[in-house]
């Protein structure tokens, strides 16, 4: 009872005045359309054929820019990348524009200025909006080859970064759109720096490996195949992906560390090195005269380059309990960790050989006692009293 009382009691949503209120408005825009027409007839025409005109030379000059960079697949220069951004103007935006750089001249009603006007506008925005996002990329993949970036890290980053470029680009060029046309934005701009903020919280961890993957990916502190240290970890690079990096450990085992954690360390590029540094310290025994110690940098640096390594320095660096203390310092051209293992051994075998023709004792770790009689002087465990041997000091 209650329904069939509301459908009688509500109006119908068109009925014959309505009808025929449209019709009139109808005829109303007919006849003032004609009346244009007629009346502006050279105008039109006019106004036509530029339009028609600058439409074709916009598409022509889009056509040839497509040519170009289908020529240029990896080439990353700037005028490509210009040729790239014309090579994507819409058709709706070329009608346009040729709309809207005509319509001066055809005289057209207030209406139609404002519908032309608002389009163009749209047309306009959404247009900027695809030429941005094409310039942003190619410069992106400009600097990823430049940095010499792996493909697959590069192609996953790229497809990320055309998802975050296209969504803030094509954001603001909807609000822009809607301003245009009158609509309040704010509640809108509000809504999309809330969720904006609420989104950037709960995958906060997320988001922070993922800037750090394509900080590594474009600012290229190592690549893959790099050997690097960072803590107490040393290993070669074997992939970066878009959370973490795996390195292979030189005892073998795989480690896995989070992207951003990673560039918080500091991190040791062997890779980046053009040479390696080594050391041997030296012991010799206190017997050694003096003028061996004197010619042994001499003899230590014919050692270094007899097997074609850079001699830094060699000299005496302390008196040791047992020894006396010498460093040898020199490089290993290159990063190779083999080749400055290799390179050790076959000086330390040279200097061996060396020493032992020349009659120069390597020290060890010793202690002598002297045993002496009640008036100083030594006594057995020696056989006899060395000519150089100390005598202890008599006892007044």
């Amino acid at each position: 009872m209650s329904n069939a009382k509301f459908l009688t009691a509500t109006k119908p949503m068109f009925t014959p005045q309505t009808a025929d209120q449209l019709g009139d408005r109808l005829q109303h825009y007919r006849d003032a359309t004609e009346q244009w027409i007629v009346g502006n007839a050279l105008e039109l025409a006019i106004a036509l054929a530029a339009g028609i005109l600058i439409y074709a030379v916009t598409s022509w000059i889009k056509r040839r820019a497509a040519r170009a960079v289908r020529g240029r697949v990896d080439d990353t220069s700037l005028a490509t990348i210009a040729l790239r951004a014309i090579s994507r103007t819409s058709r709706f935006f070329r009608i346009f524009v040729a709309a809207e750089l005509v319509n001066g001249f055809a005289n057209a009603p207030e209406k139609v200025n404002k519908v032309i006007f608002y389009l163009f506008t749209v047309a306009t925005v959404i247009q900027i909006a695809i030429w941005l996002r094409e310039i942003i990329l190619a410069f992106v993949e400009r600097r990823a080859q430049q940095s010499g970036s792996e493909s697959d890290t590069l192609s996953s980053a790229m497809a990320l970064i055309r998802i975050a470029v296209s969504f803030a680009l094509f954001s603001v060029a909807a609000i822009v759109i809607l301003s245009n046309l009158g609509v309040n934005v704010s509640g809108l701009i509000a809504g999309l720096g809330v969720g904006g903020i609420a989104i950037g919280l709960a995958a906060q961890g997320i988001f922070s490996d993922l800037f750090a993957a394509i900080s590594i990916i474009f600012d290229q502190p190592f690549r893959r195949g790099d050997t690097i240290s960072y803590d107490t970890t040393t290993g070669r690079v074997e992939k970066i992906g878009m959370k973490s990096t795996r390195l292979r450990a030189l005892s073998g085992e795989q480690k896995i560390i989070s992207n951003s954690k990673l560039l918080e360390k500091e991190i040791t590029n062997g890779t980046m090195t053009d040479h390696r540094r080594t050391n041997f310290v030296l012991g010799l025994v206190y017997q050694t005269p003096a003028s061996v110690l004197s010619t042994l940098p001499q003899t230590l640096r014919e050692i270094v380059e007899a097997e074609d390594l850079d001699f830094i320095r060699a000299g005496m660096t302390a008196f040791s309990p047992s020894a006396f203390d010498f460093q040898l310092v020199f490089d290993v051209k290159g990063d190779d960790l083999d080749q400055l293992f290799e390179a050790r051994h076959k000086v330390a075998l040279a200097i061996i050989d060396r020493f032992a023709r020349d009659g120069i004792a390597f020290a060890y770790p010793t202690q002598t006692t002297f045993t002496a009689a009640p008036d100083g002087t030594l006594v057995m465990p020696f056989a006899g009293q060395p000519a150089s041997a100390p005598k202890a000091p008599r006892k007044r």
